[in-house]
């Protein structure tokens, strides 16, 4: 016999199924009726001796799966147009006939809370509210259970066994709100075929304690605000650590050079001339050496240490790495020194050969176009380096690479590198206006919400000169630099610090700038600075702007640490990480 099924609803739409999400019946229950409902439908099933009667604690008429001839044929009555759907189901053994639901064994499921077992859902709530004062009707309206909070209540209590009158004691959160108590934990647990929507067409229903049923929505209206405010707070703390994930991530990329396992103290020597070749084309207009010379406090103490201290040089040969339009050569050529080697990789090189033949210093000076790790030089050793080598940051464009390759390889024993002493200082900077200006103008742009930017603007750092009237603290030196004892890996480093506050304010910004010094074998040290309190240079400083200020006191002791690396992808520019007041922003210097 060929028979269709036809999946029959309860209220609200839901199948109420043997595991909660249907199945089904196994060995032992009538071939192709849910054994959710076991319930036939009027009169019994095409070919049955008669109607089937719902087992105790079961409405008739409630069955998900019922049978139907598949087909109109003779005897048969013709099919409804949604049952004659319904996909065909082949009996295909006549010693496997229908099995009588009359014949089954009754099922029973145990108490909640003890060793009893009831044969029906009904029985089994009945019993634990008389025993053990555990009132179904009230745990669903309490917590406003639906179907899915009622199932994991269930699989919870019987995995857990928890006590009546801790169940009765609970508020939100609930404990049985994970998606593991959604899986059955009895098997063919009566409990979990229950109708719940029959409970909330009571009306008549109190709280254990007597409460009304006005005191009991006030109550799950309270459970509620509860349960709001708790989301509220799980979103702000997922939405922090979303930050805390891009940060992450911001800075496992930035600093992806540091976790490298090759060492980055070869990075600019082996760049290719396609990879470097923007660096070297921006030195071959004669702009950024106009802007150079004109900048005296860094032309003039080159030329005061040279002039002031000829002894270094007199008789000498001196390597210009890096020499541009010839200006340090020819200091050191009026100096006395014997022979002068100046290389540079740009095409500036050109036009410092025809400034020195103008100056009539060919025969001392030489000039060699090419990078100095792949040059040839007409010597195998110099007496003394020199080279203006610093960048923004002193450490930007990573030149210094490039004199510690030189003074490897080519400086004589007992040799000197000039500059010899350099540091990096740090100080704090109070400027509100100058933040807003940064921050704040993107909360507002022509009415419109930028906010968004500010994760842009951040993690640049600015060079810029800062007002000195802005600086609220004493500085710190964080790096300092012997140019003829350091190495390569030297020049990325982590340092503490401690910067002493001067004035009560806020710290809106740490600015970074440099020192250098020619010192070794002097008669006459030199130094200059290009801090913000001293005469402007075209270094500038450099600027960490901070996403939110640090309210400070005078003589307060703002703590913190930076780490300066090569951008792995670029070793020419910079990946600073600042910390201060245990808030960490990485910032890009390219």
């Amino acid at each position: 016999m060929a028979v269709a099924i036809t999946r029959k609803w309860g209220r609200g739409g839901r199948c109420t199924p043997r595991t909660h999400v249907g199945g089904l019946p196994e060995r032992g229950a009538l071939r192709g009726v849910c054994m959710c409902s076991r319930a036939a439908p009027a009169g019994g099933y095409p070919g049955s001796p008669g109607p089937v009667p719902p087992p105790p604690g079961q409405r008739a008429g409630r069955s998900h799966l019922s049978l139907v001839p598949a087909a109109p044929g003779p005897g048969r009555p013709p099919v409804a147009e949604e049952e004659a759907e319904m996909p065909e189901l082949s009996d295909s053994s006549g010693e496997e006939a229908w099995e009588d639901e009359e014949d089954l064994p009754e099922r029973q499921t145990p108490c909640l809370f003890c060793d009893r077992l009831f044969s029906s859902a009904e029985d089994t709530f009945s019993h634990c509210k008389l025993v053990h004062q555990f009132n179904i009707s009230n745990m669903i309206h309490k917590h406003a259970l639906e179907f899915y909070g009622y199932i994991k209540l269930i699989n919870f209590v019987r995995m857990k066994k928890p006590t009546a009158e801790y169940l009765n004691s609970l508020s939100s959160p609930l404990p049985w709100e994970e998606e593991e108590y959604l899986k059955p934990e009895l098997e063919d647990d009566l409990l979990l075929q229950f109708d719940i929507e029959d409970l909330y067409a009571s009306t008549n229903i109190s709280e254990p304690n007597g409460l009304s049923d006005n005191t009991a929505i006030l109550e799950q209206l309270k459970c509620t605000e509860h349960r709001a405010k708790l989301a509220e707070t799980a979103l702000a703390r997922a939405q922090e650590d979303l930050q805390k994930m891009r940060q992450f991530a911001q800075d496992f990329v930035m600093n992806a050079d540091v976790r490298s396992n090759s060492s980055s103290s070869s990075a600019i020597a082996e760049l290719r001339d396609d990879e470097d070749g923007v660096y070297f084309s921006s030195y071959g207009h004669y702009g950024i050496h106009e802007e150079m010379l004109k900048d005296k406090v860094r032309t003039e103490s080159y030329r005061d240490f040279i002039y002031k201290n000829q002894h270094i040089f007199k008789g000498k040969v001196v390597l210009d790495v890096g020499c541009g339009t010839g200006i340090l050569s020819m200091f050191a050529a009026k100096a006395g020194a014997k022979k002068v080697i100046a290389v540079d990789q740009s095409e500036i090189v050109y036009q410092a050969m025809d400034i020195i033949r103008l100056n009539n210093l060919e025969d001392t000076i030489t000039l060699v176009k090419g990078r100095i790790e792949e040059v040839d030089l007409p010597v195998e050793k110099v007496d003394i380096i020199i080279s203006e080598w610093m960048g923004y940051f002193l450490l930007f464009e990573s030149m210094l690479d490039s004199v510690i390759y030189a003074k490897d390889k080519y400086l004589a024993e007992g040799g000197s590198v000039y500059p010899d002493i350099c540091t990096i200082s740090l100080v704090a900077i109070g400027d509100k206006n100058k933040h807003a200006d940064r921050l704040a103008f993107w909360d507002d742009v022509y009415g419109f919400n930028m906010s968004c930017m500010k994760k842009a603007v951040i993690p640049e750092a600015v060079v810029e000169v800062v007002d000195p009237s802005t600086l609220i603290s004493e500085a710190s030196v964080v790096k300092r630099i012997d140019c003829h004892t350091t190495s390569i890996p030297d020049l990325e480093f982590s340092s503490d610090f401690t910067l002493t506050i001067t004035e009560n304010t806020v710290c809106t910004a740490v600015a970074g700038y440099f020192d250098i010094f020619f010192e070794k074998n002097c008669h006459n040290s030199v130094m200059f600075s290009t801090g913000p309190q001293c005469t402007k240079t075209h270094w500038k400083q450099t600027v960490f702007l901070l996403e939110n200020p640090i309210s400070v006191k005078t003589g307060e002791a703002l703590r913190g640490k930076i780490t300066v690396v090569k951008n792995r992808k670029d070793p020419r520019s910079l990946i600073i990480t600042l910390s201060v007041n245990n808030t960490k922003q990485t910032y890009s210097l390219q």
